[in-house]
């Protein structure tokens, strides 16, 4: 057996429970990334490319005749969708570097304007793709899948653009995902998880922190212009 095939078919028993260790392998990719974002480094985007792919063939398991044969559409379709903004935040990150900037991203608030229609993108998104996610066979409840979908395309967007408030949808997405991966026998990805739930609490006092102290910076330095990219 090639090592491809070995990471492939590879699982962990635990008790009467089979982890595939692409599923392991796969958020601890994820949770590097999240690190590698709390400290605002623009490999988190690539790093997390590859943890998307790995969970991509994961929760299609039905697809792929894994051990877990479950097919969590939103949890696979987010996978994609991940990839393809974690391209935009790279570029949109590596672009902030090249001018100079110390870090990826400089964190600011995202406004009111825009955390209302954060919310009711995730209220509204979850809502539409709820009956579509249930006609293509979606584990239930149906709508915790949705949820998680639309929370994690904000969050992710949030994060390309510097938004502090992302972390605090990644805890709403955290909340919900935590009970649905367990009912779907998910156990690596729900204990994940948790550990998300605790850093992104951790990672929004971090961002507020580092913008405080550019806020203060600028302050004492009136005639310096500011760095944060406009929208």
């Amino acid at each position: 057996m090639n090592p491809i095939e070995w990471l492939f078919d590879a699982t962990l028993v635990i008790g009467d429970q089979q982890i595939l260790w692409r599923e392991i392998i796969g958020n601890l990719f994820g949770l590097a990334s999240a690190i590698g974002g709390l400290r605002r480094k623009v490999w988190a985007w690539p790093v997390g490319i590859v943890g998307n792919l790995l969970l991509l063939t994961v929760f299609l398991g039905a697809v792929f005749h894994t051990p877990n044969p479950v097919n969590l559409l939103g949890q696979a379709s987010r996978q994609v969708m991940f990839i393809i903004v974690s391209v935009y935040g790279w570029i949109r990150w590596a672009q902030h570097r090249h001018q100079g900037a110390a870090e990826g991203v400089e964190p600011r608030w995202a406004g009111w304007r825009v955390r209302i229609g954060l919310v009711v993108g995730m209220i509204g998104g979850t809502l539409v793709l709820t009956p579509i996610f249930r006609a293509l066979g979606s584990f239930e409840p149906v709508w915790a899948d949705a949820w998680i979908f639309v929370g994690s395309l904000l969050a992710t967007w949030g994060m390309a653009k510097g938004w502090t408030e992302f972390w605090l949808i990644w805890v709403a997405v955290d909340a919900v995902g935590v009970p649905l991966l367990i009912s779907a026998g998910y156990w690596a990805s729900a204990t994940l998880y948790l550990v998300y739930g605790a850093f992104t609490i951790f990672g929004f006092f971090t961002w507020m922190a580092v913008q405080r102290r550019a806020e203060l910076t600028r302050s004492s330095a009136p005639d310096r212009a500011p760095t944060t990219p406009r929208d």
